[in-house]
C-alpha cells in the first residue's frame, strides 16, 4: 500500500514539473536580448502576464498587462495571425500562458526566457 502511494506521488511530481517548468511545446523561447529586436515591430502582440502591481512597479514599454489569471477572458481580443510575445517576472508564468495560447490555436507564440529580471535596456 505504501509503495502505491509513493508511485502515485512520484507521478504527480513528474506531471507537475513537466507541465510547469519544462518549456512549452511548439513555442519559440527567446532571451531578453532578442526581445529588443521585436519591440518596434507592429506584428507582435506584447503581453506581460504579471500582476498589475508588478507591472506598475516595472515594465517594458509597449507591453500590455494581462495577468495570467485573466488571459482566458482576453484571448479572443488578440489576433491569432500575429505573434504573441509573453513576458513575466522569471519566465514561469509566461511559459504557462504560452501553453494556453497554443491550446487555443495561436500558432506564433514566443516566451521570453528568464522574464523581466533578465531585461537590460
Amino acid at each position: 500500500m505504501e509503495l502505491v502511494f509513493y508511485i502515485i506521488l512520484g507521478g504527480i511530481i513528474i506531471w507537475y514539473f513537466s507541465t510547469s517548468i519544462l518549456p512549452a511545446k511548439g513555442v519559440n523561447h527567446i532571451e531578453a536580448t532578442e526581445l529588443k529586436k521585436l519591440l518596434k515591430n507592429k506584428n507582435y502582440q506584447l503581453i506581460d502576464v504579471r500582476t498589475p502591481h508588478e507591472f506598475s512597479a516595472k515594465h517594458i514599454k509597449g507591453f500590455k498587462n494581462i495577468p495570467l489569471s485573466q488571459i482566458r477572458q482576453h484571448q479572443d481580443k488578440l489576433d491569432k495571425e500575429k505573434y504573441v510575445v509573453l513576458l513575466c517576472q522569471s519566465g514561469m508564468r509566461s511559459n504557462k500562458a504560452a501553453r494556453k495560447f497554443k491550446k487555443w490555436g495561436f500558432e506564433q507564440v514566443i516566451n521570453v526566457k528568464g522574464g523581466i529580471v533578465t531585461w537590460r535596456h
